[in-house]
């Protein structure tokens, strides 16, 4: 009788290799990315004496019409009571994106809110290798389809009261406070003005007494945070990033589709310009493309973010 021999120990590892990349995709696919989550942090960015303002910071959301869970969970964020809701753009993932988005963010009505565009505002997704993200930070190939961003602002201005700070600027009092919050639209796709917001600024008139600024960006490029630094920003708040979607877990994001340092791809962090430093907060977003339906040691999030005042 003739003895079996032993299975080559090359063979073997490749078969580990393959089943712990299936279980991977498993979990990332059918798991993890639909593990939402509330990161909360506190910041210190308010003018001295100023009572905390609970900001809820939503992004790159990249609703469809079927994604029900996401859109209940969305929803019950209204539970957490925010004084501000700040949504750093990328709502849409379909054509039909609105339907979700109007379910998700009804019960905010009534809530003070602030939003900026990204490129999934105004266009849609198209299918594209995900590993091009590792060669850099993406480009647009295509002509893609417009979507209806004329119908999303005017939900988001008009029946729930949020503000536009696409390549503008508001005044608005929060929880007693005076804030003065600006934005750009998406420089992902070089659509930021930060030249017209000076006269933005200065059109609201002189500000109060301990006002606070906030500066509000889809895609936190290093040429955006420092312009909103020079712009007398005390926080800022950007997306885009996904946080990395997919993470090496115990090392962290391994591209940002953005200038940003990989560390600073999604949390709460600091970023400093001359002699100023600010909190800067990262949203890893709480959607992904259709086409690319994977999230990895990267929950999908929004951030409960509480500023207080500095000492």
């Amino acid at each position: 009788m003739t003895a079996a021999r032993s299975a080559h120990p090359a063979l073997i590892a490749l078969g580990a290799v393959g089943a712990a990349g299936v279980a991977a995709a498993v979990w990332g696919i059918g798991i993890e990315r639909y593990l939402f989550t509330v990161r909360e942090a506190t910041a210190s960015a308010l003018a001295p004496g100023s009572a905390p303002i609970r900001v809820l910071h939503i992004s790159d959301a990249h609703m469809a019409p079927w994604q029900h869970r996401k859109q209940d969970w969305l929803a019950s964020l209204a539970q957490l009571k925010p004084d501000l809701i700040v949504n750093t753009g990328d709502n849409l993932g379909h054509r039909e994106g609105l339907d979700g988005i109007r379910r998700a963010f009804e019960p905010f009505a009534g809530i003070p809110g602030v939003f900026v565009h990204g490129s999934n505002d105004v266009t849609a997704p198209s299918p594209r290798n995900p590993l091009r993200y590792f060669l850099g930070p993406s480009k647009k190939h295509r002509e893609p389809a417009l979507l209806d961003t004329a119908a999303m602002d005017a939900y988001f201005t008009d029946e729930l009261g949020w503000t536009d700070l696409n390549n503008a600027a508001a005044r608005l009092r929060i929880a007693g406070s005076s804030i003065d919050l600006f934005g750009v639209s998406d420089a992902h796709r070089d659509w930021d003005r930060l030249d017209v917001l000076p006269a933005a600024l200065d059109a609201l008139g002189t500000p109060d007494a301990g006002t606070t600024r906030l500066g509000v960006t889809h895609a936190p490029y290093q040429r955006v945070l420092n312009g909103f630094i020079d712009l007398g920003a005390d926080a800022i708040f950007g997306g885009h990033t996904h946080g990395g979607q997919v993470c090496l877990p115990g090392y962290g994001a391994l591209v940002a589709n953005c200038d940003i340092p990989l560390k600073q791809a999604k949390g709460l962090s600091t970023w400093s310009r001359d002699a100023r430093t600010v909190p800067l907060n990262v949203s890893a977003g709480c959607g992904h493309s259709i086409y690319a339906p994977v999230r990895f040691a990267c929950r999908p999030e929004a951030t409960l973010l509480t500023l207080t005042a500095r000492v």
